[in-house]
């Protein structure tokens, strides 16, 4: 009988787990596997973070309509890029996602590439999400991927082509501008609703 995992410190970062392990680990911290390997989540978000993601995701419950299958999550909640019998699993905590197909639902996450997925860049993650995770969604068929970065303002939104690659980017970063989630139809976002005057003064 192995030894229960009830903290990160009895983990190799350096091995490589599978489904069945993550899912035996008994601590809080929260982790996410990229092709097996341990990666620990980012402290805390900021407050820019932490309002830029709110922002977003109620302009999206605003814009999904309640008939629509979609429903959107935010983390931590897993999702399954490269998951079930595989030795090298991918299961990430994307900051936040759409996913319309329920029977991918179930109660350990979302079992598949998901619809949309978000993620708010932090000091901690920009490799993460700009390279890394990227090249991941790219991989597991996602087919709209939208990087919001806090300090600078700007919104990239990456499509998936035919060719299994995101193409170059569209960049957002004027007041005014908007862009519709193809991967989502009607479902469309304001530069505004995100970077609009703070909610807290420093």
């Amino acid at each position: 009988m192995r030894t229960p995992i009830t903290d990160i410190s009895q983990l190799d970062l350096n091995a490589t787990y599978t489904v069945a392990d993550y899912l035996s680990w008994q601590f809080d911290e929260l982790v996410q596997l990229i092709r097996g390997k341990v990666v620990r989540m980012s402290p805390a978000p900021r407050t820019s973070h932490a309002q830029l993601s709110s922002k977003l995701q109620r302009a999206l419950y605003t814009r999904i309509a309640a008939s629509s299958p979609c429903q959107v999550f935010d983390a931590p909640f897993d999702v399954y890029l490269v998951g079930k019998d595989s030795q090298r699993p991918t299961i990430v905590q994307p900051d936040i996602l759409i996913v319309c197909d329920a029977a991918k639902l179930d109660e350990r996450g979302y079992q598949g590439p998901p619809d949309w997925v978000c993620e708010i860049v932090s000091p901690g993650s920009f490799k993460l999400d700009t390279v890394t995770k990227k090249q991941l969604y790219a991989e597991a068929g996602v087919p709209e991927y939208t990087i919001l970065h806090p300090g600078d303002k700007v919104v990239e939104v990456y499509r998936l082509g035919p060719d299994g690659h995101y193409g170059e980017p569209e960049v957002l970063g004027l007041h005014g501008q908007s862009w519709e989630l193809s991967s989502v139809p009607g479902v469309s976002i304001t530069y505004n609703e995100l970077f609009g005057e703070p909610d807290y003064t420093v």
